[in-house]
């Protein structure tokens, strides 16, 4: 019965797109190119820059006598690619064309077949056994509940940290050889580069997360569900996921600044060390650039997961999801419906329905006819608008939804009223440039409404300048403002 169950299951990973990549036709070709793209050095193209490139990979293989071949285009094998799961595809915001990087499952397979031709990659080094070693006795002193045995563990490695200091002042050093150094530095890079791709795992659980908060959002026929009910709280469902705070615990380490400052200080110091020049070239840089790199993946994982946390609350807040639950259930009466008629009617049968389609008739080319612009064309000439009427009841409403200096506006007013015993507003833009265009035109009619004398039947024309330095007009109830009211627009 194990048996059985073993193999049903190793069907089921058949046909996931890594066992699917391992075993593709041309997969040492398609693995290769995989990685030479998209994870040797780049590990994220423009659709342009990606063809561009895979073309001239493909032209320089099927030149090779040795080479089997590839017939399809760049166009054609990425589009593949991305049907079978190997890459994926996004739009940044911003972007001007799409981007694309591989899949967690082909990262997986490219790096499982390259550690088979890598003879260190898994074997069992001294460096693995001394860190399994390490965190297995800090883990039991960590979670020792018993004081008197964690006082003696601790008493104990103050005993055996007083023992290397005295050897230190002696001048007794006991270092790594070189061999042994740089077998734990290859460890470290091969760790360190395994939890750089665990950041796409990460990203793809949240993405997860989203597509199930919202199914589950959709999906319950209550009147509030237990996501909705949290999203209604505030509550950021998605950073308060088990995911999501384990990341956020891992984003707050990465970005401590004294632990980052410790780790560029360890990374210098050991690139300073005579065995870092036996590492490779590759090795070396990706050491120099580790703290970045961990910091530009981390953050595009967060980036992801507060874009996520803002979409499934704007769902929310625009109750978007509703017209989603309604859509929803018409698709499941619908369903229902054809289930119950399914024993009654045949794929055959007529119901006497006539779906129009769309779509478009081949003719010959020498029946087509050219389009004439000139046949539809319009009338160009611009026509001088009528005077614009402003009324006094939507004054309020311009200026509440205006910035308006109306403080500048009341010490115009104030100076010119010095100079004038009444004042409209047509003069007051004669003497004061509009330099807020129309605003300076609703402001006065709202200073004209508290301290002027309104006109009910009479009204006037006003002229200003706009910022093209086009004329404007306007007509307006005659408002005027008299010296006798001069100091309330103090």
């Amino acid at each position: 019965m194990k048996h059985r169950e073993r193999i049903a299951a190793y069907r089921l990973l058949r046909e996931r797109p890594l066992w699917k990549l391992l075993a593709a036709d041309h997969a040492p070709e398609l693995i290769g190119l995989l990685q030479g793209l998209l994870l040797d050095h780049e590990r994220r193209l423009p659709s342009a820059v990606l063809h561009e490139r895979l073309q001239r990979q493909l032209d320089v293989l099927r030149a090779d006598e040795l080479s089997r071949e590839l017939p399809r285009t760049a166009q054609a094998y990425v589009a593949h690619w991305l049907a079978q799961g190997w890459l994926e595809r996004r739009l940044p915001e911003g972007a001007e064309e799409e981007e694309y990087e591989l899949s967690r499952a082909a990262t997986q397979a490219i790096r499982f077949i390259a550690s088979l031709g890598d003879g260190h990659a898994g074997r069992a080094t001294e460096s693995r056994l001394s860190l399994v070693i390490q965190q297995l006795v800090q883990l039991a002193g960590q979670t020792e509940s018993d004081p008197d045995t964690r006082l003696a563990a601790l008493q104990a490695e103050r005993a055996r940290l007083d023992e290397e200091i005295a050897r230190v002042q002696a001048g007794q050093l006991a270092a790594l050889d070189g061999k042994r150094a740089l077998e734990r530095t290859r460890d470290l890079i091969h760790l360190t580069d395994e939890l750089a791709e665990d950041f796409h795992r990460v990203r793809d659980d949240f993405e997860r997360l989203n597509r199930e908060f919202r199914e589950r959002i959709i999906d319950d026929e209550g009147a509030r569900g237990d996501v909705l009910e949290r999203l209604f709280e505030g509550v950021d469902v998605i950073a308060d996921s088990e995911a999501g705070r384990s990341f956020q615990a891992f984003w707050n380490l990465l970005n401590d600044h004294e632990q980052a400052g410790r780790l560029d200080e360890a990374l210098e110091a050991l690139l300073a060390r005579g065995f870092a020049r036996r590492l490779g070239r590759d090795e070396r840089a990706f050491l120099r650039g580790l703290t970045g790199t961990l910091l530009e993946r981390g953050g595009e994982v967060h980036a992801v997961m507060q874009h996520f946390a803002r979409s499934l609350r704007g769902f929310v807040q625009s109750r978007g999801y509703l017209e989603q639950r309604r859509l929803h259930q018409l698709l499941r009466q619908a369903q229902g419906e054809a289930l119950q008629l399914r024993e009654r009617l045949h794929a055959t049968t007529q119901t006497g329905y006539t779906l129009a389609l769309s779509g478009s008739r081949l003719r010959s080319l020498s029946q087509w006819r050219l389009h004439d612009p000139r046949s539809v064309r319009v009338d160009g000439r611009v026509q001088a608008a009528e005077v614009a009427a402003i009324s006094l009841e939507s004054v309020g409403d311009l200026v509440a939804q205006s910035e308006i200096d109306v403080r500048g506006l009341r010490r115009d007013l104030h100076e010119l009223l010095g100079e004038h015993l009444r004042l409209s507003i047509g003069e007051a833009l004669r003497h004061r440039p509009a330099v807020q265009g129309l605003g300076t035109v609703i402001g006065y009619l709202s200073l004209g409404t508290r301290h002027g004398v309104l006109s009910e039947d009479e009204w006037e024309i006003v002229e200003w300048q706009g910022g093209d330095g086009s004329a404007r007009r306007a007509r307006i109830p005659l408002v005027r403002f008299t010296r006798e009211k001069r100091d309330e627009l103090v």
